[in-house]
């Protein structure tokens, strides 16, 4: 054998681990020698087996002659699918089969997969054979081979079956990584990393500064063997054995020390905990190491909040994982992409995490960093759910209060301008400068990575990470290798240094240029005034996208310096980059600033100050005459010489925040590190604007110190110029709304101002920052209702008293960090205050949250935002004669408001609030009126209110009661006499909940006794007063209630409960109903029945189990708390448990509820003798609105009228079962059950026992008879059993079916929907229909599939064909009247052709014009009517509503491109949806003209191109495209095509864009909508016709379409 050199391993006192370069030869002749066997088996999958699987037949082969033994392989499919138990089975079949024993010796040969997989085989065949590990991938090499852990899945979670079995041999082979995908090596390195986090910071250190060295290693494949011994070894190869072999010995050492997992070896687990739960919502999608790398940073800021571990550390960890490709957050495109995403909510992750290896009972354990390779314990530590959901949520709330750690003396982390520069003069700066107290932020990193891109530095960390060492490259810069762009996020301070810094990169090669790019707001922020002034100085710098914003791409060599030029009235920093930039200009540079005003000198002055410090004097021009200071600079030829160390000031603009929360709470608090001497404009903050507000401010040249007026004494400011502190306005303006003191002498304001007016001028640049910050303050303060004036160049606030304001509001952050700041300065005093985009904060404080609490001493709390689904709203109501008003009430903080408010909306009436009424009466508030009279008084008074509110309101209104209205007699007897006329709801949200939401509420009176004390009071009441209840479901069902998929165990959105609010109150107020249409005469209903003890697990089949059927039974009788599966004998569900389970079920779908409670003499489990019972759950299913219940007739008379009395809307289901075989269908017994059924019931239903097939007819008979009567009611009748199958069959009202994924069924001989639709074909009831498209060209349309898929899947005999012809012909007529069609969809050019064809068109075609769906309908006659239908209106409304950002329920204003026949269907679903405003844009006018003529109840606005402006109207949150894509271009030079400007995505909210082309699948607006449009939604085509096409199907079948599948077949042929 060839000479091979290993490193070797130690682990378990044995040297059995052995790293080195190209060892097959090594392995097989190390295994042969050390474990004789009679056989050897090597396993691998398919993918390894290609690569390797020969070298080792090989290798074995030239050994037969000195060993005897077998040599077998067996190869497996690749992926985490084989390690099951099936994959185990398989394995040791093969073994058995080929008479392997106990002396046999398998190697694994694969990844992670096939080592634990493999393992576990041998840790039981035969009771233990020996084993050796062979990883082929990093991730397997550095983690899962080492140790001894073997493991297969499950369908509960991830190695939950296996046991520790410790491998002979473990080879490391790191020539196997050449052929390792790069993305698989990133996912490797995420375990290295974490092994050197936990252990070894010098590693960690070799790890941070040579990624790309180490990744070299694997890119350059090695030739004749290179690297098998010493010799032949590269250094870049001799670098990844180290890091490799360096990484295992750490996991070695700590496995020898604890084998069995009992305390050191958690330590391995860093960021396993939550990295764990990720990896199960997103796997496949997203590897391992990808979930371990979020779960480490999550873990480590688990580590920052509770006060172990710095930012510092943190943000070390982040720049190492992101040096090699790996994710760092949730927010990571790659994940944020996936569908899955949507399921991450902290619910959800907390509850996977429960099935943890690691934790003790419910404890959770997370190992937690101290520092840099090291941990606050020597095993994993508890932590509680609050703290993990703390760093999980997306979300902050901070709850007001004292800062408990007043007097504050703090200091906040480095000024983010003053570390962009000094990141920047060090790079250009020749020699080493060591830089404290840099800030570890996304800016900064996004800064360090760029200009290591460059390769203008080399940056290596000291003293824990508190030291930042650059080695100047002395301004030597290069074009990013292999033409990588270069991602600036929405770092504007970067981008605009950068792009002059692009300039000076020196020519490599020809046409090479540098590309830099940012994220969506990025690409809006204007760059355009720097762009010019370089290009006229000669610098080559183009726009790849939007003109005067990035993307722009810069060629090297082209700062030529001289005279310069710049307009600098929009941003300080286009100066501040040339000036950073001009000593490396061609020539010396004069730069000249002109356009006025030049904004925010201070930075300016901080920019020269600093350049002075390394080496190069800006001299300023000054008028000869008056001694002025010019806006004209000198700056000399030079290069930058570095200071041996640079101390960064902390950031003046951040140290606003804590001060401010000084000031709003009347506290102290101390920064260090800023003073009078700072370089910035913000340091002025505390004297120029805390201090007139009323503040107490000392400040030294180094230190501030602020301490507050009493809470509620600040003074507005009158006028501020914070031009110098630009900044800093938006901490003024979160201040001055609560500001209501008048200003000092001389600050007040002229004009007739109020005394409360704070008038903030010089911050017109905040209008292009990461946000228009000035909208946003204005449109954020609104929500707490302080109002605002926008002038030119700032605002003014009008302060209010802080009892006045607005509780409970969520600030949008627009991922913006000084409006994240700046609102919790204002959430310390209001209560309730979330702040969205909590992590916006990263960008200059990423521990600001924890900082708030560990150093401020103010709680703060995670808060999950509701995730909007994509559903569509419910339809008008349908008038009632009555429209008797809804009365809600509940405890104070269930939701009565909010569920009232959207109740209204839904049925299109009028919202009353009785606190809003009473203190319109009274002119007090509440709380004002108890202190002053007393609650005897104020009891009184509101019966009063509840009085005039009944007789005033009686008709068409929603009237939200307040909390107590039921603790007097009186106000309880109106109500229980106003359910004799109206509904009186009662809304119910869990009491922990409502305990949390009157803990911090304050615009009512406090209870005086404890909450929970006044709920047990008030229960019974409440029950005793409602008609009906409403569960206002925010929290989850319990841990024990299984996990589903699809995250269905989420508190449900706002939109489902948007929809559910629908459903309900339209139901029980008879606008609407929501009853099974198909029960009409001459139509076939169904219902699935549930049998499932708990439904929630199979809450993410719903959709594919009710395929097809009109309703879903709840068997509540089969119904079985998790915490009683084990209890025997007689069981009857809680009212309780059978709501959640309910509330659950109509969180997933809106079919109608069959609620049914089926005894035991009648087939069920429900005894026979817990009548009462069975009643109480029957009145439960009235008050939750369900649809139908069915009562068995054989109940007491008494209690079916009184239920029959209270049903109100829903409908009885009145049934008798008879199992006996007794019950003949022509005998007088059965007809006096129908009789007594038809008397209590809406509908009647009868099942007996079929004895022989004659038993079907002699009921089909009876069904005949009964349903001649002019008082026949729907029958559902029945024979069970096998022999009965063909009643299930023709049986036409609500048939019970079944479905394969159901656990049994409800009873003997059920058939599923499928099973039932091929019989009724086969028996002639389900003749075949034919189906057609009509139009031309239509050889490559999407329909057949939708169609064709759709029928097959639910069993339908029907058949989707083409019919294409020049013209409306005599072939189409023929179709459309032979007896065999079904219908028919008709596309261009014949959707107005078509209409002369048929004898009805529905509203919506005639108001639009145009037909694209015929539906043939039999008149009472029996004679055909051909009915035109238009659904491509309504694709276009569900597509727009599924895909409406989250802040958007009704759009104010949407635009129209193209004016052809499809834009009617458009400008008709916009109106439908309530646009106020459609823009209608068509290069022919006269065109557009037109339509606006067609549609005269819409508002549309003709215009004259697509670059709308303010002028116009509101900027359109929805774009519907219907001009083909061929017709469109980014390019606005493009000859015969439509120009699409960035502007058309203008709207700060998002929206939607529809693209009616189907081809490409990408078209240019929608791929300018994906670039440039920030929260914006796309929606192709197809998506379009899927919609419209499942309308179609519901017109023509009258059954739901199976969407998913449909869906799925549909996108497989589109993209084919």
């Amino acid at each position: 054998m060839a000479s091979v050199d290993v490193r070797k391993v130690s682990i378990l006192g044995k040297e059995s681990i052995h790293c080195g370069f190209h060892l097959i030869p090594y392995i097989v002749q190390t295994v042969i020698e050390t474990l004789p066997s009679s056989t050897y088996v090597l396993i691998t999958d398919t993918n390894v087996g290609n690569l390797h699987l020969h070298a080792f037949q090989v290798e074995f082969d030239s050994r037969k002659a000195s060993t005897p033994a077998r040599f077998l392989a067996y190869v497996v499919a690749p992926g985490e699918t084989s390690k099951s138990r099936e994959g185990k089975a398989e394995i040791e079949d093969f073994l058995l089969l080929n008479k392997c024993t106990r002396d046999t010796v398998i190697l694994a040969l694969g990844g992670g997969v096939i080592g634990d997989l493999v393992g576990f085989v041998a840790a039981t065949f035969m009771r233990g054979v020996r084993f050796v590990q062979i990883p082929t991938t990093l991730l397997a090499m550095v983690d899962s081979s080492v140790g001894g852990k073997t493991a297969i899945d499950t369908p509960h979670g991830k190695n939950l079956i296996g046991a520790f079995w410790q491998p002979e041999h473990i080879f490391i082979d790191a020539a196997f990584l050449e052929t390792l995908p790069a993305r698989e090596f990133s996912n490797g390195m995420a375990e290295v990393i974490k092994t050197a986090a936990i252990w070894n910071e010098t590693e960690f250190a070799a790890l941070e500064s040579r990624a790309a060295e180490i990744f070299a290693a694997i890119q350059t494949p090695s030739v004749n063997f290179a690297g098998r011994t010493e010799l032949t070894r590269s250094p870049a190869q001799q670098l990844l054995l180290s890091v490799i072999a360096g990484s295992i010995g750490v996991k070695a050492h700590i496995v020898t020390i604890d084998e069995r997992e009992t305390g050191l070896r958690n330590l391995v687990n860093f960021g396993h905990t939550i990295g764990h739960a990720i990896e199960a919502v997103l796997t496949p999608a997203m590897l391992h190491g990808e979930c371990v790398s979020v779960g480490m940073i999550l873990e480590a800021e688990v580590a920052r909040q509770l006060g172990i571990l710095s930012q510092v550390a943190v943000g070390r960890l982040t720049r190492c994982l992101k040096a090699y490709n790996l994710p760092v957050s949730l927010s990571d495109p790659r994940i944020a992409s996936l569908p899955a995403a949507s399921l991450l909510s902290v619910t959800r992750l907390l509850d996977i995490m429960k099935v943890d290896k690691k934790n003790n009972g419910t404890q959770k354990k997370i190992v937690i960093l101290s520092r840099i390779g090291a941990t606050y314990e020597q095993k994993a530590t508890s932590v509680s759910d609050n703290i993990i959901a703390k760093t999980l949520s997306e979300a902050a709330k901070v709850i007001p209060g004292i800062p408990s750690k007043s007097p504050i003396r703090m200091a906040t982390p480095g000024s983010k301008s003053i570390s962009n520069r000094a990141l920047l003069l060090a790079a250009l700066g020749t020699g080493t400068c060591r830089l404290k107290n840099l800030l570890h932020s996304d800016d900064t990193q996004v800064m360090m990575n760029a200009l290591v891109e460059l390769q203008g530095a080399k940056f290596d960390w000291e003293d824990g990470g508190e030291t930042l060492v650059v080695s100047g490259g002395a301004g030597a810069l290069a074009v990013p290798r292999d033409g990588k762009e270069i991602y600036l996020g929405n770092a504007g301070t970067a981008a605009r240094f950068l792009t002059t810094v692009c300039t000076l990169v020196q020519t490599q090669s020809a046409g090479q240029r540098t590309v830099i790019t940012g994220n969506a707001r990025m690409k809006q922020r204007p760059i355009g005034p720097l762009v010019d002034a370089l290009r006229a100085n000669g610098s080559s710098i183009d726009y790849l996208e939007g003109h005067g914003c990035l993307p722009l791409s810069i060629a090297p060599a082209g700062l030529k310096g001289a005279h310069i030029q710049l307009a600098a009235s929009v941003s300080s920093q286009y100066v501040s980059s040339i000036l950073l930039c001009a000593p490396y200009a061609a020539e010396p540079v004069t730069l000249e600033l002109t356009g006025g005003q030049v904004i925010s000198q201070p930075y300016i002055d901080m920019t020269i100050a600093m350049m002075k410090t390394f080496g190069i004097v800006v001299v300023r021009e000054k008028d000869a005459h008056t001694g002025k200071l010019l806006d004209v600079y000198r700056i000399p030829k030079g290069v930058y010489k570095n200071p041996a160390e640079y101390n960064i000031e902390s950031d003046a603009s951040s140290a606003t925040y804590p001060l401010a929360i000084a000031a709003i709470t009347g506290t102290t608090c101390t920064i260090t590190n800023i003073g009078s001497a700072s370089l910035q404009g913000d340091a002025r903050f505390a004297k120029e604007v805390l201090e007139p507000m009323g503040c107490k401010v000392v400040q030294t040249e180094t230190e501030t110190t602020v301490t507050g007026p009493p809470a509620g004494q600040l003074r507005a400011l009158g006028l501020v110029d914070m031009e110098p502190m630009t900044d800093a306005f938006l901490t003024a303006c979160v201040l001055a709304a609560v500001a209501t003191q008048p200003p000092l002498e001389g600050r007040s304001l002229t004009g007739g101002s109020r005394v409360n007016t704070t008038r903030i001028i010089g911050i017109a640049n905040q209008r292009v920052k990461e946000c228009n910050r000035i909208k946003a303050m204005i449109d954020e303060l609104a929500k707490f209702g302080v109002e605002t004036s926008e002038l030119d160049d700032g605002l003014e606030v009008y302060g209010k008293p802080i009892s006045e304001l607005k509780e409970g509001v969520s600030v949008h952050c627009y991922d913006d960090h000084r409006v994240a700041m700046a609102f919790s300065v204002l959430g310390s005093a209001i209560k309730g205050t979330i702040l969205e985009e909590k992590r916006c904060v990263e960008k200059t404080w990423p521990n600001w949250w924890d900082d708030l609490e560990n150093k401020i001493g103010l709680e703060v709390e995670g808060v999950e935002l509701p995730f909007l689904h994509d559903i569509a709203s419910a339809s008008r109501p349908t008038e009632d004669a009555s429209r008797a008003s809804v009365v809600l009430i509940g405890m104070r903080g269930s939701g009565k408001t909010f569920i009232g408010e959207l109740a209204a909306s839904t049925l299109g009436w009028q919202f009353v609030d009785a606190d809003a009424a009473f203190e319109q009466k009274h002119q007090t508030g509440v709380r004002e009126f108890v202190q002053k009279n007393g609650w005897p008084a104020f009891r009184n008074a509101e019966i009063e209110i509840l009085r005039e509110l009944l007789s005033e309101n009686g008709s068409g209104h929603v009237i939200s009661l307040g909390g107590g209205i039921v603790e007097t007699p009186a106000a309880r007897d109106l109500l229980k006499e106003y359910t004799k006329k109206g509904a009186v709801v009662h809304i119910i949200r869990d009491i922990d909940e409502v305990i949390g939401y009157l803990g911090e509420e304050t615009a009512r009176p406090a209870y005086g006794e404890p909450i929970f004390d006044v709920f047990k009071r008030r229960v019974p009441w409440f029950a005793e007063c409602c008609s009906y209840e409403f569960v206002n479901y925010t929290g989850v069902l319990s841990a024990s209630d299984g996990l589903t998929s699809d995250g269905s165990k989420i508190a449900p959105s706002l939109l489902s409960i948007r929809d559910e609010v629908s459903r309900f109150f339209n139901h029980i107020t008879g606008q609407q109903p929501n009853l099974a249409p198909n029960l009409k005469k001459g139509n076939r209903s169904y219902f699935v029945c549930l049998t499932y003890p708990d439904i929630t697990p199979a809450l993410t089949h719903v959709q594919e189990m009710t395929a097809g059927v009109d309703a879903i039974e709840l068997r509540v009788d089969l119904l079985r708390s998790p915490q009683d599966f084990d209890k025997l004998g007689r069981y009857i569900p809680s009212t309780s448990y059978v709501t959640d389970q309910v509330v659950a079920l109509r969180h997933k779908t809106n079919l109608p509820l069959i609620f049914t409670v089926r005894t035991t003499s009648q087939g069920g489990q429900f005894p026979d003798d817990a009548e009462k019972d069975a009643f109480e759950l029957f009145l439960a299913a009235i008050r939750l609105g369900v649809e139908y219940i069915d009562v068995e007739i054989s109940w007491s008379e008494n209690n079916i009228r009184d239920l029959i009395s209270r049903k109100g809307h829903s409908q009885i289901i009145a049934s008798w079962h008879d199992w006996s075989g007794n019950l003949h269908w022509d005998g007088k017994p059965v007809e006096a059950k129908y009789r007594l059924a038809r008397d209590y019931g809406d509908i009647v239903k009868i099942v007996s026992k079929a004895n022989s097939l004659e038993d079907n007819f002699a009921l089909h008979q009876f069904v005949a008879r009964m349903q001649a009567a002019s008082d026949a009611k729907p029958i559902i009748a029945i024979n069970m059993g096998v022999e009965g199958q063909m009643s299930r069959i023709l049986n036409s009202t609500f048939s019970p079916v079944t479905h394969p994924l159901l656990p049994s069924k409800a009873a003997p001989g059920q058939l599923s929907f499928t099973q039932i639709q091929t019989a009724l074909h086969l028996l002639g009831q389900l003749p075949a229909k034919k189906f057609f498209l009509f139009g031309t060209p239509i050889a490559h349309s999407m329909s057949p599939t939708l169609h064709n898929t759709a029928f097959e899947a639910l069993g339908l005999p029907h058949k989707y064909e083409l019919l294409e012809t020049a013209a409306v012909t005599e072939e189409i007529k023929a179709a459309i009247t032979s007896p065999d069609f079904g219908g028919a969809s008709v596309t261009i050019p014949f959707k107005r052709d078509i209409m002369p064809l048929l004898d009805a068109l529905s509203p919506d075609a005639e108001a639009i014009g145009a037909v694209n769906t015929i539906v043939p309908q039999q008149r009472e006659d029996g004679s055909l009517l051909l009915y035109g239908e238009n659904t491509d209106w309504r694709g276009i409304s569900q597509s727009v509503r599924r895909s409406l950002p989250q802040g958007i329920f009704t759009p104010e204003a949407a635009l129209v491109i193209g004016a052809g026949g499809t834009s009617r269907a458009a400008i008709y679903a916009l109106w439908k949806l309530g646009v106020q405003t459609i823009y209608l844009f068509n290069r022919t006018r006269a065109s557009a003209e037109t339509l606006v003529a067609a549609f005269p109840e819409a508002k549309i606005k003709v215009v004259d191109n697509l670059h709308l402006t303010l002028d116009d109207g509101p900027a359109p949150t929805v774009i519907v495209s219907t001009v083909p894509a061929s017709a469109t271009s980014l390019d606005q030079f493009a000859e015969d095509a439509l120009y699409l400007p960035p502007s058309l995505f203008a709207a700060p909210t998002g929206g939607v864009v529809v693209d009616m082309a189907y081809k490409p699948a990408e078209t240019p607006l929608l791929s300018l909508a994906a670039n440039v449009g920030k929260n914006w939604r796309t929606v192709k085509g197809v998506e379009v016709l899927l919609e419209q096409g499942y309308h179609q199907f519901h017109l023509w079948t009258g059954r739901h379409c199976p969407k998913n599948v449909v869906a799925e077949r549909v996108w497989k042929a589109y993209a084919a």
